[in-house]
């Protein structure tokens, strides 16, 4: 377990989540925010969990974040669905989670958010694509927990623009609408009030088609692969926003590329990324990295990372870019290994590239 990286706000963390953890005091965190990853059928590259296994490995995260939220706090879990493996039927796993979570942890179910991402590819291609007897799933369950039944939570923080037939109204509701008994037995009456948008609904509509961001940008000047599974910024924006002050701490147990983290250092929130893997780590400082980095900088701060050596970003940006030899060493180490292996992966090919080009730039 170590630091990444550190910004104004936060600090991204390699390690086990369920490690690190333990190591901060019960009741002191805000939010926990997280999309892990997914029970599906074939693995991928980031981990996944089988299914038949994924509950009781999940549980283990939901016990010690119930342990470490604050009692005001939540935790928002982004799943998404799954198939049977052979078969055209949704396995239920996403829904024993909410269940279990309750049942066995403690956890209240403050409400069930739906995620819909109208960007999403068909899939799984035997069902919708090739066989065409499926649609394709475009939406993920996202669980709102919390420890009491009344967590903090303001949804003036999170209102939506009213629509333009309703700014018509405020301005002159007389002109647009009669006043009259709905069918329920409710009367509405021509009071309207600018409350400074509309109370949004539990489906948010989010596409997840990023393509020019800083990450991305930065990722394909150093000539590195971003994180494979990525949520859009809205989606944590959102709820960090609507559960949280300036100043709470938001935590994400499953970093990835760290958009979480991004969106807690805008919105001015203390915010910690727990990360398994170092290079995925790694790559996600590139998130607080300018896109006018040089491809020096930005492979300097990776294989430092990669080396063991904590980047202060603002430290790096305004005090000098020197390349530390312990970087310089841990790339020759790593070229060495790659070159002592007689077949490559294409995984293994691809990082002796990307070592090959730190070497021509720092040597």
């Amino acid at each position: 377990m170590n630091k990444a990286y550190t910004t104004q706000y936060g600090s991204q963390i390699i390690g086990d989540s369920l490690e690190v953890l333990k190591t901060y005091p019960d009741s002191s965190i805000d939010l926990v925010m997280t999309s892990p990853p997914f029970a599906l059928i074939r693995k991928k590259e980031y981990g996944n969990e089988d299914q038949s296994e994924y509950i009781d490995w999940l549980m283990q995260f939901g016990r010690l974040v119930y342990d470490k939220l604050k009692p005001t706090g939540s935790f928002v879990l982004d799943l998404g669905g799954a198939y049977k493996s052979g078969l055209p039927v949704r396995s239920l796993y996403n829904f024993r989670v909410p269940i279990e979570f309750c049942d066995k942890i403690g956890f209240y179910l403050a409400e069930d958010f739906y995620w819909y991402n109208p960007s999403k590819l068909p899939s799984p291609i035997e069902w919708v694509n090739k066989k065409k007897i499926r649609v394709k799933d475009a939406v993920n369950n996202v669980w709102w927990f919390s420890k009491t039944p009344y967590p903090k939570a303001d949804v003036t923080k999170v209102l939506a623009p009213y629509s333009d037939r309703m700014k018509k109204l405020l301005e002159s509701p007389e002109d647009y609408y009669t006043p009259k008994e709905r069918p329920s037995g409710h009367n509405i009456s021509l009071n309207f009030t600018d409350n400074g948008g509309s109370i949004p609904p539990n489906l948010l509509q989010i596409p997840n088609s990023e393509s020019n961001s800083g990450y991305l940008t930065n990722c394909k000047k150093a000539g590195l692969n971003g994180h494979p599974a990525r949520f859009p910024a809205q989606l944590p924006e959102f709820f960090i926003k609507y559960l949280t002050d300036k100043d709470d701490l938001v935590v994400d147990i499953f970093g990835g590329s760290n958009t979480t983290g991004s969106v807690a250092e805008t919105l001015k929130r203390r915010w910690i990324s727990i990360e398994l893997d170092p290079s995925y780590a790694a790559i996600s400082a590139f998130r607080f990295l300018p896109k006018s980095l040089s491809e020096k900088d930005l492979l300097n701060v990776y294989y430092s990372i990669l080396a063991g050596n904590e980047i202060r970003v603002m430290d790096f940006l305004l005090n000098g870019r020197e390349v530390p030899s312990t970087t310089k060493d841990y790339i020759k180490a790593e070229k060495s290994k790659l070159e002592k292996i007689s077949k490559l992966s294409k995984l293994e090919k691809s990082k002796l590239q990307v070592l090959d080009k730190a070497i021509s730039i720092f040597f």
